[in-house]
């Protein structure tokens, strides 16, 4: 497979550097000035200025508008595909909202808890609703609050709880095909969705089941005094939707396309109307209640569930903690991850335009004897941007966007970089205090970000995992491999 990039025998390496460094500072600032809000507009903006400062430095080397234009539309082109996935994903959510899929999730998950395993089964639980949500926020906002809650009636320090809440969250974060992060990533680097999924597997999971031990053993040497009780909670999920286990047939069926192999767009469209089907079969009475009339019609069934799709979907349980859980962007809500990626693909195209991204592989490459070295390059440059741009989007943006054309040129297939990225971007966000991650997730939990670091066991043995697999060369799929299995 021949990959073309952009050479520019004019452009210096310092000159390829300059809209970078830029890039980073302007997003650190911009980070500090926004804070959880920079995602709204203001760091996609940053994005083009980024790109303004790179086309400046290739009117310095003589490359044309012309040229920055059409790589811009080339690498716009190139992420059609995880666009319609996003705006599917977003529909899935909602149908899977109101069809009581995700509330029975949770509800399946809070039974299991055991005093005797708080911990353990705090990382299953908020592993399970992660999946279920895509979020690691949600999920820590809402039935995390309610097991540092639980934890700290148990005699369980705080951290430690907290510590098992991310572990589990942001396992669930990486591995649904509903979170922004696991679709930004390959997006990033060129594989798609479902791909990206099955190869990150790889690493999470040796990774999720070092964690359940280590919880296991601290738990085993915890006196637990007291005793768990969600009952309130279980009560106002079943007293507002139908929970059954009929309703996992809808997850069950897209699991079973997805390890099929079919295509995402359509495992997801099939997810969706599921979904939908399941709603109008099991949940009248949240149709009646969003569309505020007594009896189920024929337009207010199609209303209700279309809302559900592309806006935003939220329904109210008598128990105030919920209701953030229990809320859905639809479409609408995948509007700011693709504004992000489409004006990431402009920054990247004009540095592709004007050789820099070619520059910068060079010399990367030059650094990085190895496939190991690409590897550790690419997880120092994620932590590094965690670390001073402190936002966990721009930690698999732009290291995406610098690294893509490196792994190419070692035959590296793309999923590598997308879960790397993901193993040692996203996670480990949750670890700086000034992080958008860390602050918000400190702030929620009530929990200082050093108090629970120690025990948030997921995030920081992900990069290490990911690095041991690049060591020892296991299951590093070459540019050939994908080919003959696609």
């Amino acid at each position: 497979m021949s990959v073309q990039i952009t050479k520019n025998k004019e452009l210096t390496i310092w000159q390829a550097l300059i809209p970078v460094l830029i890039l980073v500072l302007m997003l650190a600032y911009n980070v500090s000035v926004y804070g959880d809000d920079a995602l709204g507009g203001s760091n996609q903006f940053i994005l083009l200025m980024g790109g303004a400062v790179a086309a400046i430095i290739g009117f310095i080397n003589k490359v044309s508008y012309k040229k920055m234009i059409e790589d811009v539309a080339s690498n716009v082109k190139s992420t059609t595909g995880a666009i319609l996935i996003l705006l599917f994903v977003g529909s899935l959510a909602g149908t899977w909202l109101i069809s009581g899929v995700i509330p029975s999730m949770i509800y399946y998950g809070l039974e299991i808890l055991n005093p005797t395993i708080f911990l353990p089964a705090t990382v299953i639980i908020c592993s399970l609703i992660s999946i279920a949500t895509g979020s690691s926020w949600t999920t820590s906002a809402t039935v995390g609050i309610a097991l540092i809650g639980i934890g700290n009636t148990l005699g369980i320090p705080s951290g430690m709880v907290a510590g098992a809440v991310l572990s589990g969250a942001y396992f669930g974060d990486k591995m649904s095909p509903l979170s922004d992060t696991t679709n930004l990533a390959p997006a990033m680097a060129g594989t798609d969705l479902f791909t990206h999924i099955r190869y990150m597997a790889l690493t999470t999971i040796p990774t999720y089941i070092i964690t359940l031990i280590v919880f296991i053993i601290l738990g085993l040497n915890l006196d637990i005094k007291g005793d768990t009780d969600t009952t309130v909670i279980l009560g106002a999920i079943k007293e507002t939707f139908h929970i059954t286990p009929w309703l996992f047939l809808v997850p069950g069926t897209v699991i079973f396309l997805i390890i099929r192999k079919t295509e995402p767009l359509v495992a997801l469209l099939i997810g969706t109307l599921l979904g939908a089907v399941f709603a109008l079969i099991f949940q009248s009475k949240i149709i009646m209640q969003l569309s505020g009339m007594s009896t189920i019609t024929f337009e207010s069934a199609y209303k209700t569930i279309m809302n559900s799709m592309t806006v935003d979907t939220s329904i109210v349980t008598s128990n105030a903690t919920l209701n953030d859980l229990f809320t859905s962007g639809g479409m609408k809500g995948m509007l700011s991850t693709i504004w992000l990626i489409l004006c990431a693909m402009v920054f990247g195209g004009i540095m592709d335009a004007i050789g820099a991204l070619s520059k910068i592989s060079d010399a990367l490459l030059k650094m990085s004897n190895s496939i190991f070295g690409l590897f550790a390059s690419t997880v120092a440059s994620c932590l590094a941007l965690n670390v001073t741009a402190s936002d966990q989007y721009l930690a698999i943006v732009v290291p995406g966007k610098m690294f893509e054309k490196a792994y190419k040129k070692r035959g590296l297939a793309p999923e590598n970089l997308s879960r790397t990225l993901e193993d040692s971007g996203t996670v480990t966000s949750v670890l700086v205090p000034w992080n958008t991650c860390g602050a918000y997730q400190s702030g929620v939990l009530g929990v200082d970000t050093l108090s629970y670091l120690p025990y948030a066991v997921f995030n920081y043995l992900s990069p290490f995992m990911t690095l041991l697999f690049a060591a020892l060369n296991i299951k590093i799929k070459m540019l050939a491999d994908s080919s003959k299995t696609k």
